[in-house]
């Protein structure tokens, strides 16, 4: 093949968004030689599409809440099958990430007293997402960029990872090339941190930005990486599905969290009409103790619009399903109801909400103060992922990290809102501080110039069959069709069982896609590309949730629509195979400490 430039570092970063950066940051803090690989531009991360907040039991709003409070909330709404250390550690480390934001420079907004002002959402008992506004993601991301400059971080930028290299069992770095040009280049690397974020991407309908087509996931499970809990798909519910110029695109959590109320096509709050039992102490029994709840009322409980994200798309789809949705297959956000409540209600909206207010005028011309939007269930975001150890993030390969979106164990089956971001945080500091120490306390590494060839040529292959072979994007589509009807938020054996089998006829078509052209500036080769990947999310979404014979946070089957205790005690684990192919087992969850167990029993 031909010549290829080689490029040292200790640890290469596979990803720039939140938790790519903050790894970054640490392992540089740490002396080590640090490279960023990101797929995008700098900036243009996804994590800046995250609105509602950061997740941390500051008690800067309602001081009974702590770091129990915030480990019981995330192992409830997880159903029980999070890693317990992760959520510990979550728990208790993520007010220090969130001040150490602000020491950064992060302008969060504040309470009257001048300090980090926290908000309502999803599954959280007290208010507890620290935000700016509507657009925490971009404030973290400008942070977080205009700190790890000053690091001495090389970053390489619109370069794509096309498979990890090895020396023996170790990982030693990665093959990517440059998307601009085509141009092949090696990454040397003693550690390396995979922060690719999700899998939106095989899915038709999805609120996540064109990166997200499972690289982290399908990178480590070909490098020999176990991948967990992959069944666990979320489905945010409020998803924009009309008009069509914003379909998919995500209505934040925020909106229910300052007042918005869900309505059916009559009019009426159907989320009061089904309250999970483990919920029903927490939530309001009546809309005005829910609205008193969003203004800040400690002695109310919230309104079951501020339910998990699971329960609240399965709610929707039954309306829709029943009959009752709105005009377009979905149902009705209301915020512009408050006005009747709040003084001058239109400049409350706008104050709160600048990005849904300014988005939804120019790209739809919805005004949120003056009307309802119409949404629904949109893929929003995977809770499975690469198989870590609780600790320091390492994957169960040598050398290879994952932290943020494409890691698994923290949200168990279902995530809650604003948790995302405190996971980038925390585990991205994690991952970045002990792949350094990986990096330090291990000898140099060797490439084999034989894996770097075999890259080159599966990469090139698709220009060896041209114009005559299948093309990537009608292969993509009906890759995203097959995900999107057969194992979507509901979902049944014979359908999955088709899936599969559409899947196995999409791997076939997808060794036989074709790219006309060169390398320079062909956004077909990268489509073709991304195919392999999107395929191995894919099957082990599907693989994992035939096998989940129950329903359980964000996995619900029509056939098997109860939860079974026996499920609760065990991860689905996937691996490849000696063969090629995917093999699942079940992972045993170790029991939690007695002194985790007391808390979970004491915060019921």
């Amino acid at each position: 093949m031909s010549d290829h430039p080689t490029i040292d570092h200790d640890v290469l970063v596979i990803g720039a968004g939140g938790a790519g950066l903050r790894a970054a940051i640490e392992a540089a803090s740490l002396g080590t030689r640090v490279g960023v690989v990101t797929k995008s531009l700098l900036g243009k991360a996804h994590t800046v599409m995250a609105e509602g907040g950061v997740a941390a039991a500051m008690g800067n709003v309602d001081d009974r809440d702590s770091w129990r409070v915030h480990f019981a909330d995330t192992m409830r709404g997880g159903q029980y099958l999070n890693n317990w250390r992760m959520a510990e550690l979550h728990a208790k480390e993520a007010p220090a990430r969130v001040n150490e934001l602000e020491k950064w420079g992060a302008l969060f907004d504040r309470t009257k007293d001048g300090r980090i002002l926290q908000r309502n959402f999803g599954g959280h008992r007290y208010p507890r997402l620290a935000h700016v506004g509507d657009r925490t993601g971009l404030e973290m991301i400008r942070t977080l960029q205009d700190h790890g400059i000053h690091e001495g971080i090389d970053v390489h930028m619109e370069c794509t990872v096309v498979t990890l290299l090895h020396d023996g069992e170790r990982i030693a770095g990665a093959l990517a090339y440059d998307r601009e040009r085509g141009r092949f280049k090696v990454f040397r690397a003693k550690a390396v941190v995979l922060a690719t974020g999700g899998i939106g991407r095989a899915y038709s309908i999805s609120s996540n930005s064109w990166e997200y087509t499972g690289d982290g996931h399908a990178l480590a499970y070909l490098a020999g990486a176990a991948l967990q809990d992959m069944e666990f798909v979320q489905f945010h519910p409020t998803g924009m599905i009309w008009p069509p110029s914003v379909r998919g695109i995500l209505v934040t959590e925020g909106v229910r969290g300052e007042g918005g109320v869900l309505k059916n096509r009559d009019g009426r709050r159907f989320m009061f009409d089904n309250i999970p039992d483990n919920y029903k102490s927490q939530t309001a029994d009546t809309e005005e103790e829910g609205w008193r709840y969003t203004q800040g009322d400690k002695d109310s409980r919230r309104p079951p619009e501020l339910l998990t994200r699971d329960h609240v798309a399965r709610m929707i789809v039954r309306e829709v399903k029943e009959g009752r949705g709105s005009p377009h297959g979905g149902v009705f956000l209301d915020i512009a109801w408050i006005k009747d409540r709040v003084p001058n209600g239109a400049e409350h909206i706008k104050k709160k909400l600048p990005s849904m207010y300014h988005q939804f005028k120019q790209l739809a011309n919805i005004d949120i103060t003056k009307e309802p939007m119409e949404i629904g269930p949109t893929t929003h975001y995977v809770m499975g992922g690469i198989r870590v150890d609780g600790d320091t993030q390492m994957s169960t390969v040598p050398g290879l990290f994952a932290c943020g979106e494409c890691a698994a164990g923290l949200h168990g089956a279902n995530r809650l809102g604003g948790n995302s971001l405190s996971d980038l945080l925390v585990f991205g500091k994690r991952a970045g501080e002990f792949a350094a120490e990986f990096a330090r306390t291990n000898g140099d590494i060797r490439l084999d110039e034989r894996e770097i060839d075999d890259g080159m040529q599966y990469a090139l292959a698709p220009f060896d069959r041209g114009a005559s072979g299948e093309s990537a994007y009608q292969v993509q589509d009906a890759l995203q069709t097959t995900m999107q009807d057969l194992v979507g938020i509901v979902r049944s054996q014979h359908e999955m069982e088709q899936a599969l089998g559409e899947l196995e006829s999409l791997k076939q078509r997808a060794d036989r896609v074709g790219v006309p052209g060169n390398r320079e500036y062909n956004p077909g080769w990268h489509t073709a590309l991304d195919l392999r990947h999107l395929l191995i999310v894919s099957e082990a979404i599907a693989r994992s949730a035939l096998e989940r014979r129950e329903s359980r946070g964000g996995h619900f089957r029509d056939d098997y629509p109860d939860k079974d205790p026996a499920f609760g005690s065990f991860n689905h684990v996937v691996r490849r195979g000696a063969d090629g192919g995917m093999a699942l087992e079940r992972a045993p969850i170790p029991p939690l400490p007695a002194e985790l167990a007391a808390i979970i029993e004491e915060m019921k």
